[in-house]
Formats: C-alpha cells, structure tokens, sequence
C-alpha cells in the first residue's frame, strides 16, 4: 500500500506502486525515493509515517516525520517550524548515538518540511506497560541502567531533551535495546540559554516544576525520567501520584511489588522539586545505582610451596669431608679385604672383640659398614 502525504487529501491510501496519489494527484515518493507506506501518530509538531526507501536495494524502512502544527498563529507556527528544524540539527549531531535514531535526510517538498529518519522496530514502553503491566523493581533497574548513559551523551552535547515519558523511550524488539526518540521538543542548553526563560514545553506530568515555567536546565530530564519510573512500577498516571495538598509524591502508595530502600531513595531525589536538592547530572545517578564495593585489605601471605620429598640436604664443603674421604674409605676397604701374607714370625694373637665374628668379614658387609660410616661423616 502506498499513502498520501498531502494533509487535504480525502482519501490517501493507494495501491502499491502509485506514482501519483489516485485522489488529489499529489506525488507518493518523497525525493523520488521514499514511499509512505502507512500512518504511525500525530504529535504537536507533525505526523509520522512508516515509509520504505526505495532507492535502496533492499527497500529498508524508516520514519517520515512531516512538518505539520496543530496550534494556530503566526508567531506559533513559526515557533514551531523553528523547533522543527531544531530536531533535524540535534538528530544529525546525536543520531551517531547507537541508542538514538540516525537522521537520514532532512527537506521540503510541496511547501512542507519533512525529516527521514532510521526505523526502530519495536514498542515503547507505554505499550509495554499496557500490554505486560506494571515493571518490577529489576525491571525499572534495567531501563535506568540502559537509558541513562544516552541521557549523558545527550547533556554532555548541551542538549535538553525535555520530553522523556514512556512514549519517546522504544524497546528494539532484535536485542531489547531501549531508543530515546523525538527530540522535536530539545534545547541546546549553553550557559546563556539556560539563563533565559525559554519554551514552556513537555508532557503534562511529566514535566519538571522549573520548566513549565520555561526554565528548563539538565536536571529537568532526571525528573521527567524520575516520574516515568514511577509510573512504570505503579502503573497510575503522575497526576494521581502527586498529592497538591502537601506538594509531595505519593508514589509509594500506587505499589503493587515491593521496591528497596535504596532505590525507592534514588527515585525520590530525582523528583525533589528544588532543582538544586535533585540530582544535578545522570553520572551521580548511575554512581548511587551500582555503587563502589570498597576493596577489603588483603594480609600478605607468603606463598607456600607444594608439598613435595624432602629437600636434599647440601654437600657439606669442609675440607675433612671432601673429595679425599671417598679415597681413604677405599684404602680402608682394600686394607681389610687383602688376603693374609706367610711371615716368619707369626703374628701376636689378638683377644676377639666382644660381638665379632671369628671369622672374616666378607666384602658386602664391609661395603655397608663404610657407607654408614661414610653417612655419619657427610652428615650435618
């Protein structure tokens, strides 16, 4: 199917492959190459449309944002048409983001500005809340810790996004990547600027106190994303979460699943209403939810080697326990075992040594008597 983009046309859809739009004649392809195939909302600012760029050979999809106010005025429009041309600028510095959609093309045609911008395929988290129910504690954890480091990359370029609520956050159905979209509504936020009152602009409840009266700075961002989370793990809308009576959040009260203490506190300082009590950047934030775990001191220890024999004792290198020690027990050895020899005069008899044998001592008993002797010397 193909769509008409003129906003007079009675009858906009058409069969596949029109040129023309069959009721009011008006061209269907943007730029001789991006065909709308059919309508996906309607905001303050414009429409948005699923197309297909032709001009590719594998037809990818993207997102035709056209220009087209819904307030009336000179001065509104114009305003209007100025913010317009504002997103193409912050899509086209931010877009490089893996996390945020990449601007694709930015032009007028037929008296009407139009930006092509990268195709997320997937939900946002409103219809995720509508068609799963209330997020857990884990869950909204998950979203903290996956959106915040785009919402860094964003402050840290001096933009101020100023519309995060569960519609403008989409879930990438290929690897559950969260997608900050729509910065129709972004300021760049320079030191002058900040200092001006500027746009009242937002969701209604989701809009921090200091910018609906058009002093929006960073930390308005933290509470509109404090107030999504809220609403995530309670399921009710901001209005009905906010007792006017005591000017405080009830959130609390809207609980269904239990939450910790610890980030029951980090939520309630991203929606304290004195901007300078709340948190002031994204990184403090993500410092409180994964806190440092204080390395413990660990005692040095020795290491001990692996059991094994016992160590061989060194030689000792005394000199009456050297090399000549081998050669006198040899001699010794030689002495004893060398065969009597005939004399004239017979040898003096010897009285026998209390536990010797008469008789001679053969050769392998001597050699373990000179080893034990040997032993006793090389002993330490």
């Amino acid at each position: 199917m193909s769509y008409c983009l003129n906003p007079n046309c009675t009858n906009p859809q058409n069969p596949a492959g029109t040129k023309f739009c069959l009721t009011c004649g008006s061209k269907i392809r943007l730029k001789e190459r991006y065909r709308t195939v059919q309508p996906l909302g309607q905001g303050g600012f414009g429409r948005t449309f699923l197309a297909v760029d032709e001009d590719k050979p594998s037809h990818p999809p993207c997102v035709i944002k056209q220009f087209f106010p819904q307030a009336q005025g000179t001065s509104t429009v114009q305003k209007a048409a100025q913010l317009f041309t504002q997103e193409a600028v912050r899509l086209d510095e931010l877009g490089k983001h893996p996390q945020i959609p990449e601007l694709l093309a930015y032009f007028c045609q037929d008296n009407h500005q139009y930006l092509v911008q990268e195709f997320i395929e997937g939900e946002d988290l409103a219809q995720e809340l509508a068609r799963k129910g209330i997020f857990t504690e884990v869950q909204v954890r998950d979203v903290l810790n996956n959106l915040l480091p785009v919402l860094q990359f964003v402050h840290q370029h001096h933009v101020i996004h100023r519309d995060i609520k569960p519609e403008n956050i989409i879930r990438r159905n290929r690897d559950k990547q969260l997608f900050l979209v729509d910065f129709g509504a972004s300021k760049v936020a320079t030191g002058t600027a900040l200092a001006r009152t500027g746009t009242v602009i937002g969701s209604v409840g989701y809009v921090a106190p200091e910018q609906s009266i058009g002093k929006a700075v960073f930390a308005s961002d933290i509470y509109s994303l404090g107030v999504m989370c809220i609403h995530l793990l309670t399921g009710i809308h901001p209005f009905d979460l906010f007792d006017v009576n005591q000017g405080v959040w009830v959130w609390r009260q809207g609980l269904k699943n239990p939450v910790s203490d610890r980030v029951a506190k980090i939520l309630d300082k991203m929606l304290v209403s004195a901007t300078n009590q709340r948190y002031q950047s994204v990184a403090e934030i993500l410092q409180d939810l994964e806190p440092q775990t204080p390395v413990a001191k660990v005692k040095s220890v020795k290491p001990t080697p692996p059991p094994a024999s016992a160590p061989m004792k060194p030689q000792p290198n005394s000199p009456q326990y050297g090399k000549g020690l081998d050669k006198e027990l040899a001699d010794l050895k030689s002495e004893f075992l060398q065969p009597p020899t005939s004399k004239s005069t017979p040898p003096k008899s010897t009285p026998p040594t209390k536990g010797s044998a008469n008789t001679q001592k053969t050769k392998s008993q001597m050699d373990r008597e000179l080893e034990e002797i040997k032993s006793q010397f090389l002993e330490e």
